[in-house]
């Protein structure tokens, strides 16, 4: 049987020391030093195993970039301010948000971009991409050494590749699912492991699966990292206040359901069949954000679609803009390029947009 590298190297961690969580699973596979896939793999675009909205069009990161420059008003101007991105990609959402800045000096002349990433291939190509870039730009491996102060921050794609813990039901409880070695196929394979839940604090048709329709094999999804780094963001903002977006494919509230998947080639994959050379991701709970957000002490507001919130910031009149006087083969590509963004059966509905303020201020387009 043909192995990855990393799956080699998984399998002897379980041989030697039993089954791992499906988070530590996730972290080994993206995050790896040497052979993770966010550490080896181009992923991004045509060639790679998946395409993000800054790679589909422009237009996404510009209306970013409208959008910061507007929230950035909104406090007053602040000099300096910390424009900050989590998982920039190959830099080209940061590229188009800095292009509307370009129209505001006073901006220009405040602002720092902070870019925090933890692959050093990625940072490389971010700084071909950004070498041109208006504001003096920064890396950090995290958001805790991106400097005090009042901050704008965007995380498009990044919470979904954080690692989750699974539970699956089990004679009424919920055990954690793990990965182990199913000796029949000598392969890596899901188990219920001995460790449950606490059902303390989930609601009523969690805490209580039985009287409400969920069986044996059901599985439930918690987030502790995606909500430790919400309120690490949450935190910044009600300190030096400020506002940021989180842009991610997932759900609106706690809802049962396996959402583990693996992307190769553009194409889904068993999560575990090529650890290293295949994207891991899970949806991400927005709920549970938004809480997580509140405790920390700023105001969440959200989430909307993706398509209702990119069409309130100008989406059609800006794809208008681009393709006036322009052939037919350019307008006909913009317009695939907006029903991608924000057709509901494409990118529009799937994805979700969190914002989280300093202030109880709602910020456009989000409705009171």
């Amino acid at each position: 049987m043909s192995e990855t590298p990393l799956k080699a190297r998984i399998r002897a961690l379980v041989e030697k020391t039993g089954p791992i969580s499906v988070a530590d699973y996730m972290g080994i596979c993206l995050a790896d030093p040497e052979h993770g896939y966010y550490m080896r793999r181009e992923p991004f675009g045509a060639k790679g195993d998946f395409t993000t909205a800054p790679e589909v069009s422009q237009i996404f990161g510009e209306l970013i970039g409208a959008w910061s420059l507007e929230t950035w008003a909104g406090l007053g101007r602040p000099a300096p301010v910390n424009l900050v991105e989590l998982g920039p990609g190959r830099g080209t959402l940061m590229a188009d948000m800095l292009r509307v800045a370009r129209l505001d000096p006073g901006f220009c002349a405040a602002a720092r971009v902070h870019l925090v990433e933890t692959s050093p291939r990625l940072r490389t190509t971010q700084e071909e991409t950004l070498a041109g870039a208006p504001l003096p730009v920064t890396w950090h491996e995290n958001l805790a050494s991106v400097p005090q102060g009042p901050m704008v921050l965007v995380a498009n794609e990044f919470f979904d590749a954080l690692p989750i813990h699974q539970y699956v039901l089990t004679q009424g409880s919920w055990h954690e699912r793990v990965v182990g070695l199913d000796p029949a196929r000598d392969d890596l394979a899901f188990a219920a492991g001995p460790g449950r839940l606490d059902t303390v604090g989930l609601d009523g048709r969690i805490a209580n699966p039985g009287a409400h329709g969920v069986g044996d094999g059901a599985i439930l999804e918690t987030q502790p990292l995606a909500n430790a780094i919400a309120m690490e963001i949450s935190t910044r903002l009600r300190q030096g206040g400020g506002g940021a977006l989180v842009i991610d494919y997932g759900y609106e509230r706690t809802e049962i359901g396996d959402t583990l998947q693996a992307l190769e080639r553009h194409t889904f994959a068993d999560p575990l069949a090529h650890p290293g050379e295949a994207d891991i991701t899970a949806h991400v709970n927005f709920e549970a954000l938004a809480r997580a957000a509140r405790e920390a002490g700023a105001a969440p507001h959200g989430p909307m679609t993706q398509g209702d919130f990119l069409i309130a910031l100008g989406l059609l009149e800006r794809a208008g803009h681009l393709g006036a006087g322009k052939d037919t083969t350019v307008q006909e590509r913009i317009r695939d390029d907006v029903e991608r963004l924000a057709g509901p059966d494409q990118m529009g509905t799937l994805f979700k947009v969190l914002a989280l303020t300093s202030g109880c201020a709602t910020p456009r387009p989000f409705p009171n």
